[in-house]
C-alpha cells in the first residue's frame, strides 16, 4: 500500500495537470482524504455535533463547501435537522454525491464558493476545503465566510493535515492560526482543541475549532 506522502504527491500531480475534476475522473478516484478515510464521518465532527457543548441550530440552512461524496452533508442533516447544501467545483464529485442514497434535506450543486450570493447559513462545515486553496486565496475565504454565516451562526473547521511545512499543495501547509488570521475579529471561538478521538490517519495531525459569528 502506498504511504500517505505518496498519495498526496500523486494527488498534486493530477491536480496540476488536470484540475480538481481530474482527481475524481482518474482511475484512482484520488481524493486523499476519502481514499484514506473511506466514507466514514470524521470522529471529531461526529463528537462535536452530538455533544451538548454547543447550542447548535435545529432549523435553518447549512453549507458544506468541497462536499465530495456528500457524507458530511447527510450527517449534518440527519443530526441537526438542517437543510444542507453541498457544493463542489468538480462536476464528477457532485455526480458521485447525487448517486448516493438521496436525502430529502440535502442537495448537491456544482458551484463556486466565492461566487457572489445573498444566501446566508446557520452552519458551515469546512474539512479540507481551506487547505485545498492556495494560501493567497485564504483572506478571501475569510471574507466570504463572514458574509455567508448569519450572526449567531457557526463555522466548524476541522484543521487537517497538520504536518511539517511543504511549499506545494494541495493540501497546502496549514496551522490553526492560519484560520484565525483571515477570519478576524467578527468571530468567537467556542471550541478549540485536539480531538479526543481521531481516525487512524489523523492522530496527532488535526484540531477542531468551532467559531460563532458575532
Amino acid at each position: 500500500m502506498s504511504t500517505q506522502t505518496e498519495v498526496f504527491a500523486r494527488f498534486r500531480e493530477i491536480v496540476a495537470s488536470g484540475g480538481w475534476d481530474a482527481t475524481w475522473s482518474a482511475k484512482e478516484q484520488l481524493t486523499p482524504w476519502e481514499g484514506w478515510d473511506g466514507r466514514e464521518i470524521q470522529p471529531p465532527l461526529r463528537d462535536v455535533i452530538e455533544s451538548d457543548r454547543v447550542e447548535w441550530p435545529r432549523q435553518g440552512q447549512a453549507l458544506v463547501p468541497g462536499c465530495g461524496r456528500g457524507n458530511d452533508a447527510r450527517f449534518i442533516a440527519d443530526s441537526l435537522g438542517l437543510k444542507v447544501t453541498g457544493i463542489d467545483i468538480s462536476s464528477t464529485a457532485v455526480e458521485a454525491a447525487q448517486q448516493e442514497t438521496p436525502h430529502e434535506n440535502v442537495s448537491f450543486h456544482v458551484r463556486d464558493f466565492f461566487a457572489p450570493t445573498d444566501e446566508q447559513f446557520d452552519l458551515i462545515y469546512d474539512y479540507t476545503f481551506f487547505v485545498a486553496l492556495p494560501p493567497s486565496m485564504r483572506p478571501e475565504w475569510g471574507r466570504q465566510m463572514a458574509k455567508l454565516v448569519k450572526t449567531g451562526g457557526f463555522l466548524i473547521t476541522l484543521v487537517f493535515p497538520i504536518d511539517p511545512q511543504v511549499d506545494n499543495g494541495p493540501p497546502f501547509f496549514v496551522r490553526p492560526s492560519h484560520y484565525e488570521e483571515v477570519l478576524g475579529s467578527v468571530w468567537e471561538k467556542v471550541i478549540d482543541e485536539v480531538p479526543a478521538v481521531s481516525s487512524t490517519t489523523h492522530i496527532d495531525r488535526e484540531r477542531i475549532i468551532v467559531w460563532k459569528r458575532l
